[in-house]
């Protein structure tokens, strides 16, 4: 390149800003048009090459640069130029200003990066490898070092194609003349490792998996002592579930990571497309609102049973101090945090601890049965049924999905065992439908059976464990069985508290649950007391305006309106509604139901001028967001008509009642609970304008419809009688009236 730091009369460079194992990049100036870039300057090829060599690489080096500047995407850094200066083959690129994802880390002193940060940049790297894999083009070289994160939060991948490049130029280690570039192995696919076949998207999948697992941990899944411990982990090893190190992440996050650490390429998702799918449902998908009981969260992912992959040299066995092939004694890691402690501290014998996975029985002695491994193949394609039923949940195809993991959990039981992990987390999700399915009965049986048989394998405190009693807890609420939900909980939020501690997510949302129950046992101050202290500790760890915060202040204001505390309830309500349009905007669902719950706390405080607008209000919105017969929308036009009433416009109100009873005898059906309430408004506003007759033929027609769906005793049916009794005392019917309340009064079979 000589002194004049001029490359082909244009580029001027300045300062090296960057090394790597390929060479130098210079922060320069592209004279010719006045802007400044960045210059990749590779490793001179040196004399001594053959030439022959130097030839194909000079060749596949244009190929690469070319296919490198034809990608055009917001995520991609652009490559403006390339070639060749006195021996040294060079690329211009944009000049990008911020730091890689590597310095980013060790500016954080290898903390892992806040939650949303992290979210941030798997959605805009998965975006960015969305779009190079449509073009056929796969990075095999993706860590953090090559991530990059503007100042203004802009993220971009770097250096796609020169990994490829760096294997043919000998710059880095390969596999025994496998020819396959190294780098670091802390982001390597198993197949790569392995070199036996084409790497295709899902190994760019792998990789990022890792490199997320590290933003969201600190550490990336096998940070153990030597490379080739690190291999065969990546090969063998399932690691632990990002969230087990760090709570606060959110359930969906941790599932897609741990698909995307997948051995078999199969079971990853099914393209970047598909990843950024996930992701971008997982962060903008709306809390249950408002909810009988807080959902405890998803399962965890079964764990995966490894691919065979070949590789150079066997591992050594458990125990054994057999060294490291040549080849990975020579492969650099570079910069690594120091280990940490607990479950992520490095045994004694690393390559042992990563030869053996988490799901392990030891027989008597202490000596694994051995077992034959099941089809990889066979393996594969239940995990990708399990998936799909995942996915008909997520869509609320509970009844489809119900069925999908039934017949998972029969054939992984055949396949791995009635009791392994992943046949009883497929039966876990059996009952979790179910339990959408308002059938909390077979739910409860198959909880209490997975919890059982979770707990003999894993444990009585494992997580999975007591996810399965938790979720029993929640079936038996449904039942109507409080006393037994409420000790059931209390077992289980004892082994959180111990476990966990007591502000871990798993036990703020047990400690949620148990206030929800004491609400239903009637022990309101106790109920009020637990739930405030679960919203301020969420508040504390979460936000004040996180979704599980507001989900506990809602049971909050829920709990104070019981009270007969209206106006602190009202302005819990209202601050639940403002945290809500601010981060989900004005008309999403679960604001509007928080603002609905607003309008009847105004009702009830004698506010029903205040709550009218508030209706009216909702109502437009809702028809906006689900139509004019969405039940929600007749909800808010039921409220309406109420508020209506309270303010003495009774022919008004009169006319709203009966056109939501209409609406909804035609779409839910006559006798619904919700049709029949519409109806008593009615029929109430008709005793207001002083048409009894009327009235009385409402009220008589709610009272058989009760009797037969309820039976003669239910209060439901008792009150409905009494209304008619006294549409019948305002008509002067007296006798008949008389007779209807004693009718009431006498008990069943007197």
């Amino acid at each position: 390149m000589g002194d004049s730091r001029l490359i082909q009369g244009r580029y001027r460079l300045h300062e090296v800003i960057g090394r790597g194992g390929m060479g130098e990049v210079w922060r320069a100036t592209d004279e010719a048009l006045g802007r400044g870039v960045a210059v990749k300057c590779l490793k001179p090829l040196g004399p001594q090459q053959d030439p022959q060599v130097l030839t194909v690489v000079r060749e596949r080096f244009r190929r690469e640069a070319r296919v490198a500047a034809a990608l055009q995407h917001r995520g991609i850094t652009v490559v403006h130029d390339f070639g060749e200066c006195d021996g040294v083959l060079f690329l211009v690129m944009e000049l990008l200003e911020g730091r890689n994802l590597s310095q980013l880390l060790v500016s954080h002193d290898q903390q892992p990066l806040p939650v949303e940060d992290v979210v941030e940049i798997a959605d805009q790297v998965a975006d960015a490898l969305a779009y190079t894999h449509r073009m056929g083009i796969v990075h095999r070289d993706l860590k953090p070092a090559n991530i990059m994160r503007l100042r203004d939060g802009t993220v971009k991948i770097c250096d796609f194609g020169i990994a490829r490049l760096g294997a043919d130029m000998g710059f880095t280690s390969k596999l025994t003349g496998t020819g396959i570039a190294m780098g670091t192995p802390h982001y390597m696919s198993p197949e790569q490792i392995g070199g036996g076949g084409e790497i295709d998207h899902r190994s760019d999948l792998y990789s990022l998996g890792c490199v997320l697992y590290e933003l969201a941990t600190g550490a990336p899944p096998f940070d153990l002592g030597d490379s080739w411990a690190i291999l065969i982990g990546h090969r063998d090893t399932v690691p632990a579930p990002p969230r087990a190190l760090r709570a606060e992440l959110p359930d969906y996050f941790d599932r897609i990571v741990v698909d995307l650490l997948a051995k078999v390429p199969e079971e990853r998702p099914a393209d970047a497309a598909d990843l950024r799918r996930r992701i971008v449902s997982g962060r903008f998908a709306p809390a249950p609102f408002p909810p009988p009981a807080e959902a405890p969260p998803p399962p965890a992912l079964p764990l995966t049973v490894p691919m065979p992959v070949p590789l150079p040299e066997r591992a050594p066995a458990a125990g054994a101090t057999a060294p490291a092939p040549a080849w990975a004694r020579g492969i650099t890691g570079g910069h690594r945090p120091a280990a940490v402690g607990g479950p992520r501290q490095a045994a004694q014998d690393p390559a042992a601890a990563v030869l053996t996975t988490e799901w392990t029985t030891a027989a008597p002695g202490g000596t694994p049965p051995p077992a034959p491994a099941p089809p990889a193949e066979l393996v594969a394609v239940l995990a990708g049924r399990f998936r799909a039923g995942m996915g008909l949940g997520r869509l609320g195809r509970w009844g489809e999905a119900e069925s999908v993991h039934r017949s998972v959990a029969r054939d992984r039981a055949r396949v791995l065992g009635e009791d392994h992990p992943a046949t009883l987390t497929s039966r876990y999700e059996v009952a979790f439908a179910l339990a959408r399915l308002d059938r909390p009965a077979d739910a409860l049986r198959i909880f209490g059976e997975v919890a059982a048989a979770r707990a003999r394998v894993l444990g009585d405190d494992h997580p999975d464990t007591l996810a399965a009693r938790q979720e029993r807890a929640y079936a038996l609420g449904r039942l109507g069985r409080d006393s037994e939900a409420y000790e059931a909980y209390a077992e289980v939020l004892a082994a959180r508290e111990r476990t966990v501690g007591p502000d871990h997510p798993d036990t703020l949302r047990c400690r949620h649950n148990m206030a929800f129950t004491l609400g239903r046992l009637g022990r309101l101050e106790e109920s009020y007391r637990t739930a405030r202290e679960v919203a301020e500790a969420r508040a504390r760890l979460l936000g004040e305006a996180h979704p599980d915060t507001l989900v506990t202040r809602h049971e909050v204001a829920y709990t104070l309106t019981r009270l007969g505390r209206g106006q602190e309830a009202l302005v819990q309500y209202r601050a639940i509604a403002d945290a809500r349009a601010a981060a989900l905007g004005p008309d999403h669902p679960d604001t509007l139901a928080a603002r609905y719950e607003t309008g009847v706390c105004l009702g009830r405080l004698g506010r029903a001028a205040d709550a009218l607008a508030l209706c009216q209000d909702l109502v437009a919105a809702r028809t906006r967001a689900q139509g004019p017969d969405g039940p929600e929308t007749l909800r808010a036009r039921q409220a309406l008509a109420v508020n209506l009433g309270r303010l003495g416009r009774w022919t008004e109100a009169l006319a709203e009642s009966e056109g939501v009873h209409a609406d909804r005898a035609r779409v839910l059906g006559p006798d619904h609970p919700d049709t029949l309430t519409s109806r008593w408004e009615t029929a109430v506003a008709l005793g207001r304008l002083d048409r009894w007759e009327e009235a009385l033929e409402c009220h008589r027609a709610i009272a058989a419809a009760r009797t037969r769906l309820l039976g003669p005793a239910h209060p439901d049916t008792l009150a409905a009688l009494d209304d008619e009794a006294h549409c019948l005392e305002r008509l002067g019917r007296d006798a008949e009236a008389a007779a209807l309340l004693l009718r009431a009064a006498t008990p069943p079979g007197a």
